[in-house]
């Protein structure tokens, strides 16, 4: 058989051209009826003519179907892969778990006499001075699983011939390659030239085994480069069921955290949680925790607002925006003796008091005179500055500045596309007995202290316009939308947190960090002049305390935002921090994300205000995956997840909520991109979740698996609103929204339970921009109640408790299947709840209030695991923006991802 495909291809390398012959030949061996390939045969032959090709013509095909299972990669490479032939060393493997890869070095690059001459050197260190041509040699290698970066090294100046890294790197994977792919590049002000490139087959790694060996590195035909040369590098894969705690939870209190992180577990804290700005006092769910306890609702705003009205010697804020006009007591049914000032009057009032206020605020860069003042954005940072121009308010306008590792080109995005994004607030605060000591309380979440933020669990869309949302009116999905319009407003939920003990010192730390890196003046308290005041980093409970908390502090962050990050690979490797081209960067968020993945076995639930990433295992029909590089494993660690307990015939289930659409205009060209992103995520979840129950022969809703929610408000009309004196413009999306009294309630929580004993809550949002490191700077913080895990019996401590009641808040009600969520029975519980609130919201009818806020995500799911359009629902209510999204020919995917 062989022999006859041989002289079939070179009968049509006779009579062809060098592409038709390619792609010829190729259909040849595909359509021949008399040929019968199984897969092993198959590849053999495509290696034969690959080498054919080789030695008589350098071309590339375009054919992507060859045989049966073999296919080219959906790129321009020259890798092959068979999808259902384990073993073949073009196969494509499943990499699910940790990989330990370490770069020693390079020998032989450019030869025996291939390095610069004296004028060579000469003239590399002219244009390395002046900024033009190559400069000396900048060499860095880097590591990739097929097309999907995940290590880099530092470059190496002046080494042309044997570079020497010594670099080290654990990287956490869930890929399916064929190939651990190392490349060797040169860096240039703009870019990088390419060397070559080695390829460790995954097929050698997948027992487990180390490896250590010296790899030929090939030019871009794979052909061995002149000089001979060869990368040493080291490997050891780890799969993911060979970690001790996969699928098993937190087994005991002795758990240590998330391994690899710039900061460790702190034992002996304190954890309050928070729903929204502020909770009335008619939101009363009753919730039993063990011990006889019911859970208790937190206010967030005016726990803040005590915080900073009772600190004695420092506050310190980062924000993405901070507004000086808000106020952050309205209820008026709770007030507190000067509550009605602004933040801006209560945080001079505290500087003029003689303690430092100290801020670092986001400078977007768009809200210069010359464009427009809020910017972009709207984040108020210029009023702000000024508002606090010549007080003893140290304001800083912070801008992303890039860690100076990247190419020009890269600079310029990170300093131009990303932002500061960390909320947190950091105070001293007094005994929980009183007395004079002082210790450190610290804030982290989602809620930013400017405007639309202020919102409770109702989420009004029209009833306090006019009232406490008349002078905070947010409603940016429409433009000229003002109170004088009318509403309805954009309601915001969101999720924040206290931190009390040695891990309020932690978030200090960061804020240090920050200030020493952008601050500019020393303004800092020096803590030591305070150390007969101020208690050290020390428990505030018991270890025998029933209600004690173990939680550790997460960051994306580079060293561009941080002061004091290790120079070296190996010093920030024992700091928990990644080493890259010449930047080290700290990425603990997406790694505390993936651990907690892993670790589960019940149930996640998930609010966010994106979910998009994992595009190396998007669908290609009408992108090329390489360019999209949201490459963060979230997604697909949670798919993989439910494929294991699916394989298993164990319970498994993941609830997402998000918002109907990211804020902004919704037909606007970002917000369909990311609308687009976020379908081609669901959908590769989605299909491996039906591929799965296929192969276990089972009939189920794949929403018992997987389903995605957003929530929204519907209001019946009152007597006592606000009768706005002006009118949206007729047919416009705010006229519809206004006339069927309906908005969505948007979703800006930053957070994840695990099996109701564990929690993420931070200002990280589930894309590329938060987890990477290297873009937005993010914080989180992870947390668990050692006394309350989920163990023979359910989890029933703070964090049950913090889970019911927003499922409270989502549904209007409370139900005993609520209780474990990883039934079947809960799933479709709630499914059937969020359909009919849908259907409630969608009607072209009103009969009263929406009963409850959680709606079902309007798409629809094929058999094959497809996203469609929901049947009559190709837009969203009240506007002309796609469900689905659309892809964005013009904006590049770094912006949206």
């Amino acid at each position: 058989m062989e022999q006859h495909i041989a002289r079939e291809l070179y009968r049509y390398r006779e009579n062809s051209n060098e592409a038709a012959f390619a792609v010829a030949a190729v259909e040849k061996i595909y359509t021949h009826e008399s040929l019968t390939f199984n897969d092993t045969v198959a590849c053999e032959v495509i290696s034969k003519w690959k080498t054919g090709l080789k030695e008589d013509m350098d071309i590339r095909s375009d054919v992507y179907v060859l045989s049966n299972g073999c296919r080219k990669s959906s790129d321009d490479s020259d890798d092959y892969y068979c999808e259902y032939t384990p073993g073949c060393k073009m196969s494509k493997v499943l990499l699910h778990g940790t990989l330990h890869v370490t770069i020693y070095e390079v020998d032989k690059l450019h030869g025996e006499s291939g390095g610069p001459n004296i004028f060579g050197k000469l003239m590399a260190n002219i244009q390395e001075a002046v900024g033009v041509g190559e400069g000396t040699p900048k060499l860095y290698a880097t590591i990739d699983l097929e097309k999907c970066r995940v290590g880099r090294t530092r470059m190496i100046e002046n080494e042309p011939q044997n570079p020497r890294w010594f670099e080290s790197f654990h990287i956490y994977c869930a890929h399916s390659a064929s190939n651990v792919i190392f490349t060797v590049k040169d860096n240039n002000p703009i870019g990088a030239t390419l060397i070559g490139r080695a390829y460790m087959p995954v097929s050698e790694l997948t027992d487990g085994d180390e490896v250590d060996k010296w790899l030929e590195i090939m030019d871009e035909h794979k052909n061995p480069v002149a000089s001979g040369a060869k990368i040493h590098v080291k490997l050891q894969f780890f799969d993911v069921t060979q970690d001790r705690n996969w699928a098993h939870g937190i087994k005991t209190a002795k758990y240590p955290g998330v391994p690899y992180t710039f900061f460790g577990q702190r034992q002996g804290c304190r954890v309050s949680l928070y729903q929204d700005a502020h909770i009335p006092e008619d939101f009363i769910p009753k919730i039993p925790l063990a011990n006889g306890k019911s859970y208790e609702p937190q206010r967030c705003w005016e726990d803040v607002f005590d915080a900073i009205t009772n600190a004695k010697h420092f506050i310190y804020i980062t924000g993405w925006s901070v507004y000086t006009e808000i106020a952050l007591l309205r209820d008026s049914n709770r007030q507190k003796p000067g509550g009605d000032i602004t933040l801006g009057q209560l945080l001079k009032q505290k500087s003029e008091e003689g303690i430092r206020v100290a801020m670092l605020v986001w400078d977007d860069r768009t809200s210069v005179d010359t464009l427009k003042q809020d910017g972009l954005m709207a984040t108020h940072d210029e009023d702000t500055q000024n508002f606090f121009q010549g007080t003893e308010v140290h304001c800083i306008l912070c801008p992303r500045d890039p860690d100076g590792g990247g190419s020009v080109i890269q600079n310029l995005q990170v300093s131009t596309m990303f932002t500061h994004h960390q909320k947190i607030i950091v105070v001293d605060h007094e005994m929980p007995n009183g007395g004079s000591k002082r210790r450190v309380v610290s804030f982290v979440g989602g809620i930013d202290l400017c405007d639309g933020r202020y919102d409770s669990a109702h989420h009004p869309l029209f009833k306090t316009l006019h009232s406490i949302h008349h002078d905070d009116f947010h409603q940016p999905n429409y433009t000229g939308a003002a109170i004088t319009k009318g509403g309805p407003r954009e309601p915001w939920h969101d999720i924040h947190s206290r931190l009390e003990g040695p891990i309020a010192w932690d978030v200090l730390f960061n804020f240090d960090q920050r200030w020493r890196k952008q601050g500019g003046k020393d303004v800092l308290v020096n803590l030591h002049q305070l150390k007969d005041i101020l208690i050290p980093p020390s428990p505030v409970t018991f270890p025998n305390d029933q209600e004690t908390w173990n939680v550790q502090l997460f960051r994306s962050i580079d060293g561009g935002a941080a002061f004091g990050f290790p120079d070296t690979p190996e010093e920030a490797a024992k700091a928990g921090l990644v080493s890259g081209k010449d930047n080290i960067i700290d990425r603990s968020i997406q790694d505390a994300y993936i651990q907690a993945i892993r670790r589960a076995k019940n149930f996640i639930y998930i609010e966010n205000q994106y979910f998009l990433g994992s595009s190396f295992a998007w669908k290609s029909d009408d992108i090329n995956i390489n360019e999209i590089g949201a490459l963060h494993l979230i997604p697909k660690e949670l798919s993989l997840k439910i494929v294991s307990k699916i394989e298993a015939g164990q319970k498994f289930i993941v609830y997402i909520v998000v918002p109907m659409w990211p804020e902004g205009i919704p037909e606007s060209g970002s917000v369909q991109a990311i609308l687009d992103w976020q379908r081609r995520t669901m959908e590769m979840m989605y299909k491996d979740i039906v591929k799965a129950l296929q192969a276990k022969g089972l009939d189920a809703d794949p929403r018992e698996c997987l389903t995605f929610f957003c929530l929204g408000n519907r209001e019946d009309e009152k007597d006592e609103e606000h009768q706005p004196s002006e009118a949206p413009e007729p047919n416009s999306g705010y006229h519809h929204a206004q006339k069927n009294r309906r908005f969505m309630i948007y979703v800006h929580s930053k957070m994840m339970i695990v099996d109701d004993e564990y929690i993420i809550v931070g200002s990280a949002n589930i894309n590329q921009r938060s987890m990477d490191g290297g873009r937005d700077s993010e914080i989180a913080m992870g947390a668990y109640q050692p006394y309350h895990l989920a163990g023979k019996q359910p989890a029933r401590g703070e964090i049950h408790g913090f889970r019911m009641a927003l499922w409270y808040e989502h549904l209007g009600m409370i139900d005993e299947t609520f209780e474990h969520p990883e039934n079947a029975e809960c799933a479709r519980k709630i499914n059937e709840i969020a359909d009919k609130y849908w259907d409630m919201y969608a009607s072209e009818n009103i009969e009263s209030d929406l009963p409850g806020h959680l709606l079902r995500y309007p798409v629809g799911i094929t058999r094959n695991g497809d996203i469609t359009e929901l049947p009559g629902t190709t837009n969203f209510p009240d506007t002309s923006a796609k469900v689905l999204g659309t892809k964005s020919d013009y904006l590049p995917p770094i912006l949206t991802t």
